[in-house]
């Protein structure tokens, strides 16, 4: 029975490490092409080069967008490969990307002061789930300790010549107690495990909102918006489907 469980925890471990790997993916990749861009490269050139150089970062965004992404100088649609990469654990900030770009491919202007901001804001939001896991490192312990202290407890009582594991498998007052015993400890745990998991959902939800993009990331000096361009210029396509991307979805409505 003990099985399942250590599967789960080992693939949520496994999922949670790709999303790690992914989300740094993207910020290196953004930071790539803003140096490219600066230096005079066009965009497609910009994204070949930096994929060609690292081959790992390429591959920490997924088998099929890396595909695509390389495929830039043969008319690959960069925005949609990016938008695959937001489906992905770890990297929603693609979606901010595939609009910033998709802003520049319909305007013709530069992505360097878009992707630059992308790149700080999902530097921050990295920051804060690093500070967030590290103080939800106490509550973990406290979790491992509560998950430990019925075999502590049984333990104790053997040295002691209690005899527990007899007295609750074989008396009714024993089973009693171990039926109330299990609820309280599986309860225990599961509210503990919800409170570190709604710890950790919460740089997720508050990453970009609608209002603090114009503050964090869209805002620029000039009208334009954070690539540059204006929304009477960048009108030409809609933005993208509310919902998809929600932690995304006020960056990408202020990049149209």
């Amino acid at each position: 029975m003990g099985i399942v469980p250590l599967r789960r925890l080992r693939v949520r471990r496994r999922t949670a490490a790709e999303a790690g790997r992914r989300t740094d993916a993207v910020i290196d990749l953004c930071a790539g092409l803003v140096a490219e861009l600066r230096s005079g490269a066009t965009p497609e050139y910009a994204l070949h080069t930096v994929l060609t150089r690292s081959p790992a970062l390429r591959q920490a965004l997924g088998r099929e967008p890396g595909a695509r992404l390389a495929a830039v100088h043969y008319g690959a649609d960069v925005p949609a490969a990016f938008r695959l990469v937001a489906e992905m654990p770890g990297g929603a900030g693609g979606a901010a990307v595939a609009a910033c770009w998709q802003v520049s491919a319909d305007s013709g202007t530069g992505l360097v002061l878009g992707l630059d901001r992308i790149a700080d804001a999902l530097r921050a939001e990295r920051a804060l789930a690093e500070e967030v896991a590290g103080e939800l490192a106490g509550a973990r312990a406290t979790i491992t300790l509560l998950a430990m202290l019925p075999v502590f407890g049984l333990g104790l009582g053997a040295a002691l010549g209690a005899r527990p594991v007899p007295v609750l498998l074989h008396t009714p007052t024993g089973l009693a107690c171990l039926t109330a015993g299990a609820l309280l400890e599986v309860s225990g745990l599961a509210w503990t495990a919800r409170i570190v998991r709604a710890a950790e959902d919460s740089p997720e939800r508050s990453r970009i909102s609608a209002g603090s993009v114009p503050q964090r990331v869209g805002s620029t000096s000039s009208p334009g918006g954070a690539c540059g361009v204006s929304r009477r210029g960048s009108g030409r396509r809609p933005p993208p489907e509310r919902g998809r991307y929600p932690a995304y979805q006020g960056l990408a409505e202020e990049l149209w």
